[in-house]
């Protein structure tokens, strides 16, 4: 059935608005609202759950535009449902401190789940959101309380298809049989290049359904009857997830109608009238009808009775279960458990040896037995990151009361998964592969930082001592490049000892953190050194000149500090796990740590850029590493008590000469 009557108006209401926003932006998409309005109407109206009173309720279902560039589809079906967002804040899209920004950002719209825009993250955000609601389900739904009952509805089109983070997440979706999860392949045969077929050529059905999916096409986004069905279908297949393929028409209704013209720009004026002649839509810019509002409205209210619904549930749920309701509530609401800092921690044997890797297992385990929330796994290298939860089962599409996680081999997925998790809320994620594959995942990191998403992202085998391995597996740049990241905190923890305090702060942390372990072994400190609140801690002291260093080569500055004081040269050596944090003191609090009237240097084996915002000389790497047993790569490199000893030496007679 093509649209007529109210619900063609419904629909055109979506595209114009869409047009109207982005004309008097002089920026942004068009193609994609003006081709996918119909299944935006289809949705809003008759499929998904939502309440735009209460938009943030628990069991509402979870939208996702994979592809942000197309947001204007999103944001003008807000607005005609009756979410918080005005026409005047359409008239202000991607303008400065605008609610509607040029990529679909949450905390910013209402009714915007999760950030989205470079094209696959939101395929893989959604396969993390429906896990959780899968999580969610089976450690608080009981006998005739499914209080954990909503789907995820992902849209993307040919550019997300492309990306592998979307191959790697659709396979592992299938995997789990996430059945509660629909995703919209837009295929309008169009990329911002030209037609999408000379980039895109398999066949997109037979992959999904080599993957485990559920698929079916709707051939024509108007046939409002067959897409209609095509969602009743996909919700129906509830052990499989579902692509609804869709074919579509970018820029559907104007003379830029399936050409890449339409994709990333204004349609212009003379454009527009002739859209607005051609689709029968007479009305000035940024008007809809009462009618059509009213229509909108409506479909929105009683779309929005399944929320009333849900709460007579909930307070059932309440009555029946009401420890399992407070802390269901506890999760979502994002707050830890009440004790949780006091977790007994592991006991670490100052003067003995052990890889941070292997520390940070332990503190793990620890937290996992007062934080239930706390789920997370790796990219098929558990047995080297040491981050399995013991005890406890994997997930698995059987058993989804399990915490660990099995990845495989996908950074990429995995970060993205991580973020949809805690978008979604309810889980405190974490992921673990090795630093050096920290760039496969970059985007997920970039992204949890933007949202202030507090994932817990760990990274072990962390530097040039991975020797024999060689430099593709030795990290140098990584630490700089995370440091750099507006929002992140990045720790390098010394020993066992900075490994609790650098998971308790990360687990506190409103936002997302690094944790970045050794695979060898390193001494252990006294438990004093626990305490990473500040960011950096006085190991020991000395009043000619201060050492920073981080991680494994604590241990390294501490000798070339011995060496020195045999010459009657007594130096300060700071621990700086946490550059981040230690920025974030008081000049008074840093000036005490690092007192800057002094020789500083420091020393870690990565790129030297970080420190010269402290110190006066740094001793890093400025290549890669080598393929040698990892004593003689630090030795070759300069990393040797004797080579930092020098360096000390130096630099105090060349500044107290200068002095």
């Amino acid at each position: 059935m093509t649209p007529s009557g109210l619900d063609l108006d419904c629909i055109n209401a979506i595209r114009f608005l869409a047009i109207d926003s982005i004309e008097k932006a002089n920026s942004g998409h068009p193609g994609t609202p003006m081709g996918l309005a119909p299944l935006a109407w289809m949705l809003w109206s008759r499929h998904m759950r939502y309440d735009p009173a209460e938009p943030d309720w628990m069991d509402r279902d979870r939208f996702i535009m994979s592809g942000g560039h197309a947001c204007m589809l999103q944001y003008a079906s807000l607005h005609l449902a009756g979410y918080d967002l005005g026409i005047d804040d359409l008239k202000q899209f991607r303008q400065w401190e605008s609610r509607t920004p040029g990529h679909p950002e949450m905390d910013v719209t209402p009714g915007v789940e999760i950030n989205t825009g470079p094209l696959g993250q939101g395929v893989a955000n959604g396969v993390g959101m429906a896990m959780a609601e899968r999580m969610l389900a089976a450690r608080f739904n009981r006998d005739g309380h499914e209080i954990v009952d909503h789907h995820v509805w992902v849209t993307g089109g040919e550019g997300d298809i492309m990306e592998g983070v979307t191959y790697e997440a659709i396979s592992l979706a299938g995997r789990l049989k996430l059945g509660k999860l629909i995703f919209f392949f837009d295929q309008n045969e169009v990329t911002l290049e030209g037609p999408a077929p000379r980039e895109l050529s398999e066949d997109v059905g037979g992959i999904f359904t080599a993957c485990q999916w559920h698929v079916v096409t709707v051939e024509d986004v108007n046939d409002l009857d067959a897409l209609d069905a095509a969602i009743n279908e996909a919700k129906s297949e509830t052990d499989r997830p579902s692509l609804v393929i869709i074919r579509s028409h970018i820029g559907y209704g104007s003379p830029l109608q399936d050409t890449f013209h339409a994709h990333g720009a204004p349609l212009g004026d003379d454009n527009v009238a002739s859209t607005r002649e051609v689709l029968g839509w007479d009305h000035p810019p940024f008007e809809v009808p009462e009618s059509v509002l009213t229509n909108w409205r409506e479909a929105a209210s009683q779309r929005a009775r399944s929320h009333s619904e849900w709460q007579t549930r909930w307070g059932a749920y309440e009555k029946a279960h009401p420890d399992l309701a407070r802390e269901l509530r506890r999760v979502i609401d994002g707050q830890l458990p009440s004790d949780w800092a006091s977790a007994e921690m592991p006991s670490f044997k100052p003067g003995d040896s052990i890889a941070t890797r292997a520390a940070g297992g332990k503190v793990i385990n620890a937290f996992a037995s007062v934080i239930p929330e706390l789920a997370g796994g790796t990219a098929d290298v558990a047995p080297s990151t040491k981050t399995d939860i013991e005890g406890s089962p994997d997930i698995n599409s059987g058993d989804w009361l399990g915490r660990n996680i099995h990845f495989g081999v996908r950074e990429h997925a995995m970060g993205a998964i991580c973020n949809g998790l805690s978008a979604h809320g309810g889980v405190r994620p974490y992921c673990a592969t090795f630093f050096s594959f920290l760039d496969y995942m970059r985007e997920p990191v970039r992204l949890a930082s933007l949202m202030e998403l507090p994932v817990v992202f760990v990274y072990t085998h962390d530097s040039i001592a991975l020797g024999e391995d060689g430099p593709t597996h030795q990290p140098v740049e990584h630490l700089a490049g995370l440091r750099a990241m507006p929002g992140l905190r990045t720790y390098r923890p010394a020993d066992a000892q900075e490994c609790i305090g650098a998971w308790r702060e990360a687990i506190a942390h409103h936002g997302p953190s690094c944790i970045i372990l050794t695979r060898q072994g390193v001494p252990i400190m006294d438990p004093c050194f626990s305490d990473v609140s500040k960011g950096a801690s006085v190991i020991a002291d000395g009043e000619r000149a201060t050492i920073i260093a981080t991680g494994s080569e604590v241990a390294l500055a501490l000798s070339a500090r011995d060496l020195l004081a045999k010459e009657g040269m007594d130096v300060r050596v700071v621990s700086m796990p946490c550059v981040e944090v230690f920025r974030d003191q008081p000049e008074d609090t840093q000036a005490d740590l690092v007192p800057f009237d002094r020789p500083i240097i420091a020393v870690e084996a990565a790129s030297p850029e970080t420190w010269y915002e402290f110190a006066d000389d740094v001793i890093g790497l400025g290549r890669f590493g080598a393929s040698a047993p990892g004593g003689k790569v630090y030795a070759e490199l300069g990393f040797t008590p004797e080579h930092v000893a020098d360096r000390v030496r130096s630099l105090v007679e060349i500044m107290e000469g200068v002095v």
